[in-house]
């Protein structure tokens, strides 16, 4: 059979110029009677392959394609070889056919898998594996306050089912952590997830939809190594599955307003949620949602061996009292670090100052809302304990609470030695209240010393504290009544009979 543009030559020449057939087959080197036949030809159908039974690889062509699609899920180093297969097949399956002709096969067949799995993930909400997330907001009580709260939404459009969990803010930290902790608690990982173009995610989008990544981000697909897109500026409705679901959350498990203990342990009460919410029919397959997701499962890509870690490292310069600023909040580091660089490592509810071994100096809970500062005074109180002059040029008495400011300007230096010591030996956070009202206590009858603030402290500590009387498990005898008087002595002088 001729390619398609010799015919196009043909049907041009004869039809349109006029030339013979003879002419035309001349100057291409063909019988004139194949350019009649194309040149007048009106039908051009595909021509059919013909499909020759093979009974010796028949039988067991069902068994390749599951082994091969379960190896897509994984990455290619543990994928099975042909010849693996080939020795699969002979002892588990009384395969008899020849290698060359499994090695064939399966070469073909993972080339039209990889290309129907690439195509098929294109129309998103139509198949397994797929995902979509995106992140809602919704009111929450916290120690007594209504405050409002992002939770990330990872929805399944093939299945109509979701997981979600609540997070402080939307950073690159809290969604990758939010992602995470889905794919380990799912057990595997989506092969396609689209997202609308979230900052933690993009930095940048370019012309033809081209987009610059943030780095973290971009480290955490290749370490899961599942396929991403991206909405186009402004189309939300690509991404409508998650947009509903965001709304269905909220409207169903957030409203009223969830008050919040502990976020890590309320976020361990929502799998059971989202896992219940699936024994309802699919709103168009007429198949209850739990049988839809089991069969995403055989989609998903196997999880990597370790989890990646969700942090983001910086270099920076710390002010004259060793603080650092973080995202508009400051961190207490080492009165030693003052005005020098230090790293931190920076996790969706920690941050990390680290030294040059990258050793951990101080961990502070990271800062959300409208707390500005978090101070650990450890690093601070055993230098200056040391060295209490130096309080006096370095400022920090604007970094203690009033009355301990006020308290040390009044004390000797041998007493600001025993005072930091104390607050050094007692402050095991950076909550000053107890200690506050055991010097306000202390100092009712002037100035104290250090030691009555320290009975005040334990004395403000223990004051609750219920006191048990503590019984014996054994039995003490009973004491014999005191006599007085030497009477007691004639019993050594009397007889057997009483005289």
């Amino acid at each position: 059979m001729l390619a398609v543009a010799q015919i196009d030559y043909i049907r041009h020449e004869v039809n349109e110029k006029g030339e013979t057939y003879a002419s035309v087959g001349r100057r291409m080197g063909v019988d004139p009677r194949t350019v009649n036949k194309y040149a007048n030809q009106e039908e051009f159908k595909r021509k059919e392959k013909q499909k020759r039974k093979s009974p010796v690889m028949d039988p067991v062509k069902p068994i390749l394609d599951k082994w091969i699609k379960e190896d897509l899920n994984k990455k290619r180093k543990y994928h099975r070889t042909a010849k693996r297969m080939f020795q699969q097949l002979e002892k588990f399956h009384s395969f008899t056919g020849s290698y060359r002709t499994v090695r064939d096969y399966v070469s073909r067949r993972k080339q039209e898998l990889k290309e129907t799995t690439v195509d098929a993930a294109l129309p998103l909400e139509s198949f397994p594996g797929t995902a979509q997330v995106d992140f809602g907001t919704a009111p929450f009580k916290y120690q007594s306050e209504v405050i409002e709260l992002p939770y990330l939404v990872m929805s399944f459009p093939y299945s109509n089912s979701f997981y979600f969990q609540v997070f402080p803010s939307e950073n690159t930290e809290c969604l990758l952590e939010g992602l995470q902790q889905m794919f380990h608690y799912m057990g595997g990982v989506p092969k396609t997830i689209r997202f609308d173009n979230l900052s933690p995610a993009v930095k940048k989008i370019r012309a033809r939809g081209e987009r610059d990544l943030t780095d973290t981000f971009d480290r955490f697909v290749l370490h899961y190594g599942f396929s991403y897109e991206f909405c186009n500026p402004g189309k939300g409705n690509e991404k409508g599955h998650v947009e509903a679901m965001v709304k269905y959350v909220r409207n169903n498990f957030l409203l009223p307003e969830n008050t919040i203990l502990d976020l890590d342990q309320f976020n361990k009460t929502l799998w059971k949620l989202a896992e219940e919410d699936r024994s309802r029919p699919h709103y168009e397959k007429d198949i209850i949602q739990s049988k839809l997701y089991e069969e995403e499962k055989d989609s998903w890509l196997v999880l990597p061996e370790k989890e990646f870690e969700c942090a983001r490292y910086q270099d920076i310069k710390a002010d004259k009292y060793g603080m650092v600023t973080i995202d508009k909040k400051q961190y207490s580091t080492s009165p030693r670090f003052a005005k020098q660089k230090v790293s931190v490592c920076i996790t969706y509810n920690t941050v990390l100052i680290l030294n040059d071994n990258n050793e951990v100096i101080v961990k502070h809970s990271r800062l959300y809302g409208i707390r500005r500062k978090s101070m650990i005074w450890q690093p601070y109180l055993d230098l200056l304990s040391k060295r209490p002059r130096a309080i006096k040029y370095s400022s920090l008495y604007d970094q203690f609470p009033a009355i301990w400011s006020d308290y040390l300007i009044d004390c000797t230096e041998e007493e600001q030695k025993s005072a930091l010591r104390l607050l050094g030996e007692l402050l095991k956070s950076e909550d000053f209240s107890l200690l506050n009202e055991a010097l306000q206590v202390a100092s009712m009858h002037g100035h104290p010393s250090v030691e009555q603030i320290k009975h005040c402290f334990y004395t403000l500590l223990n004051q609750d504290t219920p006191h048990t009387t503590i019984m014996p498990n054994m039995s003490i005898p009973k004491v014999p009544e005191i006599t007085r008087g030497l009477s007691h002595y004639d019993s050594f002088f009397q007889k057997e009979d009483g005289y």
